[in-house]
């Protein structure tokens, strides 16, 4: 993949200056290629996002010193995602340094996962400029939107989660388990299945996963 260099202009500057954030991170260079599969990883199975090489955590440009950044970002979207992982590259003159900017677009073929020093295949999202695993239940309800059709048996327990939801903001998997009285297998199966049908929905944080009822479920 080759990419001209360009006079970046005030085009990378205005970039950098609005912080790693949901959909820009900076890397000072790629040594690692399985470490920023999980970047790709989380931009591919969230909103997309850049990645430019050669800048510092604190914004300062410190450019690339050869093509091998461009070649390590290749190995990790190909030989440590899973499906693979298609992005855009430019390269940027500025200050006397070249930065390489990744543009990774939102996929439609999620789950995308990377695969860990432990050779273990795990799929990310991002939250804020965080790389946050995605849990079973995400994977799971990634998985269910290719399939068609979803049977969902209303029972006491899908009663028990909407009661709760039609009193309160959100839930935790942990606590639907504890007023359901069930195991983590059926409640994450009940949760997916209702995520499929649009009946809730999921927010990540850095530290939580919460559902809530979807607006045109919700009442009052």
């Amino acid at each position: 993949m080759k990419s001209e260099l360009l006079e970046s202009g005030p085009y990378l500057r205005n970039l950098i200056s609005r912080g790693e954030n949901q959909h820009l991170d900076f890397k000072f260079e790629i040594n690692d290629a399985r470490k920023v599969a999980r970047t790709f990883s989380a931009f591919a199975n969230t909103e997309g996002g850049k990645l430019l090489i050669g800048v510092k955590d604190n914004g300062r440009i410190s450019g690339i010193r050869t093509d091998e950044e461009l070649y390590m970002a290749e190995s990790a979207a190909q030989l440590y995602c899973r499906p693979e992982i298609k992005f855009s590259v430019q390269k940027w003159f500025t200050e006397g340094r070249v930065v390489l900017e990744i543009d990774i677009p939102a996929s439609g073929q999620r789950p995308h996962f990377a695969k860990n020093d432990e050779g273990e295949w795990t799929a990310y999202v991002r939250v804020d400029d965080e790389n946050i695993r995605a849990g079973r239940i995400l994977v799971n309800f990634w998985k269910g939107r290719r399939q068609e059709g979803i049977l969902l048996n209303y029972g006491r327990e899908e009663k028990a989660l909407l009661d709760y939801l039609t009193e309160h903001d959100h839930i935790t998997l942990s606590r639907f388990m504890r007023i359901a009285r069930m195991g983590r297998q059926e409640a994450e199966n009940i949760l997916v299945n209702l995520l499929l049908m649009q009946v809730i929905k999921l927010d990540i944080t850095a530290d939580t996963v919460f559902f809530r009822l979807t607006g045109k479920h919700r009442q009052g």
